[in-house]
């Protein structure tokens, strides 16, 4: 590699940290729930919600998932469904699954007390090495740096050098822990680790980074090269793609709704939700063998993921209450994932953003029909 080693020289360390210190303190993000907290729970909590999640998006969730499990004993014994259908929208699911499993690990292996080092947090389900540093860096002051995606890039900027080889992982978490000095108080590892945060996500961003306003800009190979979007490194990302998905949801004339849970891998992975059909040939001849299922074509809904783009059609597929044991046989279906939800249970599960909004409009519509 063309960068430094990680023996570096001990001003550069010494000014870089204090520089980010001051700067968060002087300038950056305040007033978050989270912030000021050693709760390990809670930290821990906002952790995982940020996770590739913008922060106004995570303001929206935190406090509810506060207020209905407000400690690690209440979140380990709740159902995975109650956990699924709190963070339905945040989006990235197995994040809550993860959360879920680790609330659990932590009451049953650890008597409800996070461990209190970085080394120890990155055993848990769902806690990777970042994430680790990070909750004991501002529960415990550990001195333990960060390596996001946001620090990465900041560091790859300074050096000027993406690090594209084999051991490049290994050597920017080797510098980013150098920069971090042997006497830093707990105060300003806090400081400092919510500064390296603001510092990626509001200052050092991937597209357009305001160089002018950044603490260690003067420390910055990237500013001086005049082009510091160059770093990190671009790598390539499959094309998107995208999929049409046809949801029958099946409805009794009582009105429950068939559900059944998706597979554990892939999309919406463990939530409930009609069946999902990738071709429409075979729900056209099921109806049309069918004359008494009354099919209502829902307008199409545009749902786009990391790397594709869904085309949700949903379709309401009424059947009688005399046949409602062909739901079962019906396109789609798996009797034994599945089953009847009438709608007030059904909103108690996890159930994927656009099919709630949905099911949510659908339900409205119906009740108002029904008060005319």
């Amino acid at each position: 590699m063309s960068a430094p080693c990680v023996a570096l020289p001990e001003r550069l360390r010494l000014e870089w940290f204090a520089r980010v210190v001051a700067w968060q303190r002087g300038h950056g993000r305040r007033g978050l729930p989270w912030q000021g907290s050693r709760d390990p729970y809670r930290v821990w909590l906002s952790e995982v919600m940020l996770q590739q999640t913008q922060v106004a998006t995570v303001l929206r969730y935190y406090e509810r998932f506060l207020q209905r499990f407000s400690d690690v004993y209440a979140l380990a014994a709740a159902s995975l469904d109650e956990v699924l259908a709190l963070w339905g929208g945040l989006g990235y699911y197995s994040r809550a699954r993860h959360l879920h499993a680790c609330a659990k690990a932590v009451v049953q292996h650890h008597g409800g007390v996070f461990p209190a080092t970085a080394d120890a947090l990155a055993t848990l389900p769902g806690i990777g090495p970042s994430t680790a540093a990070a909750i004991a860096a501002f529960c415990w002051g550990e001195r333990r740096s960060i390596l996001d995606g946001n620090v990465r890039r900041v560091l790859a900027r300074v050096w000027a050098d993406a690090g594209p080889d084999a051991a490049a992982h290994r050597w920017w978490w080797n510098t980013a822990q150098a920069l971090v000095p042997a006497d830093a108080s707990a105060d300003d590892m806090a400081a400092y680790t919510q500064g390296l945060m603001d510092l990626g996500a509001t200052v050092c961003t991937r597209t357009r980074p305001r160089c002018a306003d950044c603490p260690v800009a003067t420390l910055c190979a990237g500013h001086a090269s005049g082009e510091p979007t160059r770093w990190p490194a671009r790598t390539s990302r499959p094309a998107r793609r995208t999929e049409t998905w046809w949801l029958p949801l099946y409805v009794r004339a009582d009105g429950a709704w068939w559900l059944q849970r998706r597979p554990a891998r892939g999309i919406w992975a463990g939530l409930w939700s009609p069946p999902v059909l990738r071709e429409e040939a075979g729900l056209r001849a099921w109806l049309a063998s069918h004359p008494d299922v009354r099919a209502e074509w829902a307008p199409v809904i545009d749902h786009a993921l990391t790397h594709r783009d869904l085309r949700l059609q949903p379709v309401c597929c009424r059947v009688p209450l005399a046949d409602a044991a062909v739901a079962p046989n019906a396109p789609g279906v798996l009797p034994d994932q599945g089953a009847w939800w009438v709608p007030a249970d059904a909103f108690a599960l996890g159930l994927p953003a656009p099919v709630r909004a949905w099911l949510q409009a659908l339900g409205a519509g119906e009740r108002a029909s029904s008060s005319r």
